[in-house]
């Protein structure tokens, strides 16, 4: 029997994707133009150490944040003057106040491995200037807005 060959992951296999519809019809969109990406899940853990415990600590984890970070390059068609649509709803979702405000989105391995999740996020939105060289690029931060859900990765079967 012959050991199957390991191989080291890639950070550009992440795969990012809006929900342009609702949440009774979602209509997944890929965010095109990712160049960097992030994840970020971390715990509130609160010492809850006693007498009972013979010196040793005790932690506690009481609630978890999550959240995003991406940078992107904005993609435009020049010929109608319009923007992506996915990178326009989340630029609108910046501006925006309560539920218009949050962007459902999902993001995945993109070669079908089972690290995919789910949730609702706060999109701060930043574009990055630069030199008269530089490509247009912005920077979006999701801050997450209640669970980020482990998911089935919709590209397994792919």
């Amino acid at each position: 029997m012959s050991t199957p060959i390991e191989e080291t992951e890639l950070a550009r296999e992440w795969r990012l994707e809006i929900n342009m519809g609702t949440d009774e019809a979602p209509d997944w969109q890929l965010c095109p133009g990712v160049r960097a990406f992030q994840p970020a899940s971390e715990p509130n853990i609160e010492d809850s150490s006693d007498y009972d415990s013979d010196g040793w600590a005790g932690n506690t984890k009481t609630a978890q944040s999550w959240e995003v970070t991406t940078t992107i390059r904005r993609k435009a068609n020049k010929t109608v003057k319009v923007y992506s649509p996915v990178h326009e709803a989340i630029r609108l979702a910046h501006f925006a106040y309560g539920d218009a405000n949050l962007v459902h989105l999902r993001y995945m391995q993109r070669n079908g491995l089972p690290e995919a999740y789910e949730g609702k996020a706060i999109p701060t939105w930043a574009p990055a200037g630069g030199e008269y060289t530089a490509l247009g690029e912005v920077e979006i931060t999701f801050t997450g807005d209640g669970a980020l859900t482990p998911i089935d990765n919709p590209l397994a079967g792919s």
